[in-house]
């Protein structure tokens, strides 16, 4: 790691790092990313850190000055790693499709040795914006342009550049999005798995012939909401904002009514305790997507016309300057007394997915595909368009379906919609 990654490379005296020195700093990333990946930026302590090394604090901080410093080495190596599989699946093949695909079974193979113990754990980037740390950003800015280069367009008809940062974003959170689910297969079976998403990323969901169906986009806010009352929906959308953004640890009770310009009195007095308010972020998130799966399926037609609009109307309404969803990656920093609860409520939604494409595959409108994985990719979707503006700059809450939400339904590297 070179010297404008943000973090210290040599001893404290200058003097060159001896085997033992990288070895005993090896270790304490690898113990750092443990805690990140279970706590976010803002959870994570060098005091647990240490106590997983059997260090106090202090021989932590001779390496790292700072919980920052510590947190953007684990980012950096994660960024490092990403590169190489993104530069292997550059070099698998000469189209877009054979280098897509060796990404993803790339990097499910990578997982399979990191979950046996043949390889190091890697960080994950739930909440990275948290450390807003100018080398780490643009490092991970850089990664995201290499992962663009593997989808170019057929020669002669390049794709555009919005098209091709919609897809790289679409791609990228796919694979993110990742680690929450694949636990649920055995570690022999993630290239099994991975073979899964690579065909659906090739392919899409919609089956060979099937066109985009026509729908109505549904209505997802309610005036008699029981939350629609403006200072309920203000800490509503104070929290959820700072969860996507910083995760659970980042929205502080002092930082949520920072961001309000309200004192903690104030929050108190509209709210009992913040993971109350966190549970309702969620309940309104469950509802929004509830209205949206039920609107669709009054509505009728095949699997593939429903589960479209369902998910165009979720990333219309994300992209519209409504109370944003909650994304569904700050589960992995929520405490484990309310997490079980919560996560129960998102497979719910993610088993109706699967029902809506199990009814595809029947009526012919959805190719045979692995329903669960499938499912999952579609929450993912639906939940990195949180942050669609941010890497596809120019696409608006009407656009966002051609140039985003068609690319699963059609093929990543389907012909760039009208």
């Amino acid at each position: 790691m070179g010297n404008d990654s943000g973090v210290t490379a040599n001893p404290p005296t200058g003097r060159a790092p001896t085997r033992r020195f990288e070895a005993r700093r090896n270790a304490i990333i690898a113990s750092a990313v443990e805690e990140l990946n279970r706590k976010g930026v803002r959870g994570m302590t060098l005091g647990d850190v240490a106590a997983r090394l059997d260090l106090v604090p202090t021989g932590v901080i001779y390496y790292f000055r700072n919980k920052e410093e510590l947190a953007a080495a684990c980012f950096m190596r994660a960024i490092e790693r990403f590169d190489q599989l993104i530069a292997e699946a550059k070099a698998a093949g000469d189209d877009d499709r054979e280098r897509v695909r060796a990404f993803i079974r790339l990097y499910f193979e990578f997982k399979r040795r990191a979950c046996s113990g043949e390889t190091e754990q890697i960080a994950v980037f739930n909440d990275v914006r948290a450390l807003n740390k100018p080398s780490v950003n643009e490092a991970y800015t850089d990664m995201f342009r290499h992962a663009r280069d593997l989808i170019q367009g057929p020669p002669g008809a390049e794709m555009p550049r919005p098209d091709r940062n919609a897809r790289a974003h679409l791609l990228l959170s796919e694979i993110f999005w990742s680690v929450a689910w694949m636990a649920n297969n055995p570690k022999e079976d993630f290239p099994r798995v991975g073979e899964r998403m690579a065909a659906i990323m090739a392919d899409g969901l919609a089956a060979p012939g099937a066109g985009w169906p026509f729908f109505t986009i549904p209505r997802l806010t309610r005036d008699d909401d029981p939350r629609a009352e403006a200072s309920a929906e203000l800490f509503l959308r104070a929290a959820t904002e700072l969860i996507n953004e910083e995760g659970y640890h980042g929205a502080s009770v002092e930082r949520i009514s920072a961001r309000l310009n309200v004192s903690k009195g104030a929050f108190y007095h509209h709210n009992e305790t913040k993971d109350e308010l966190v549970v309702a972020c969620f309940q309104r998130t469950w509802e929004i997507m509830w209205r949206a799966i039920r609107a669709a399926e009054a509505e009728g037609g095949t699997g593939l016309k429903v589960l479209a609009q369902i998910c165009t109307a979720l990333v219309q309404y994300q992209m519209a300057g409504n109370l944003p969803l909650l994304r569904t990656s700050a589960l992995t920093t929520v405490p484990e007394s309310i997490n079980a609860n919560l996560v129960r409520q998102f497979d719910r939604v993610s088993h109706r997915f699967a029902s809506i494409l199990s009814d595809g595959i029947a009526d012919g409108s959805v190719r045979p595909v692995d329903v669960n994985v499938a499912a999952q990719m579609v929450t993912a979707m639906i939940n990195a368009a949180a942050e669609l503006h941010v890497w596809a700059p120019g696409l608006t809450a009407e656009t966002a379906a051609a140039h985003y939400v068609r690319p699963l339904f059609e093929g990543l590297l389907s012909p760039v919609a009208g």
